[in-house]
């Protein structure tokens, strides 16, 4: 088992963050890591989740929608061919902050026949989350200046 983890606490109402990962059409335009996300957004949903590590090829997956708490988490399942080759659970959370900022984190469990194989693409991925994290801070922070002024 692999756990991979990042978060970053942003100077944004968690409604403002969770607005930008709702958005999951406007990803290609901002989103470095999880570059298209789409399907439906549901419970028990089926999804198509493209991501891309740094110094990595794009990838799509198939995944289905574990669990979703609209403004606090959505979760997905996705897998590599066959059961225990290759799979993921991963989380995209938002947690309300005092003083109307929010913590966002993206955290993955990698499991799979696989997993010893692939230590390079897993440093990779995390890098991907890391920037990810900063993608999603800049997007909300900027959106809620923006909300701010009008």
């Amino acid at each position: 088992m692999k756990v991979l983890n990042a978060s970053v606490e942003i100077d944004a109402p968690a409604a403002t963050v969770w607005k930008v990962l709702a958005d999951a059409s406007r990803y290609p335009e901002w989103n470095p890591f999880v570059q298209k996300l789409e399907g439906d957004l549901r419970e028990g949903g089926r999804v198509a989740v493209t991501i891309r590590a740094p110094g990595r090829k794009p990838v799509t997956f198939k995944a289905r929608v574990h669990r979703l708490d609209p403004g606090r988490e959505l979760r997905w399942r996705g897998r590599w061919f066959l059961p225990g080759i290759f799979d993921g659970e991963h989380a995209l959370t938002v947690e309300p902050l005092p003083e109307g900022r929010a913590r966002f984190r993206s955290h993955e469990v990698v499991t799979g026949l696989l997993l010893p194989f692939l230590g390079t693409a897993m440093r990779q991925s995390q890098d991907g989350f890391e920037q990810l994290c900063a993608a999603v801070k800049e997007r909300a922070e900027s959106l809620a200046a923006a909300e701010s002024t009008s």
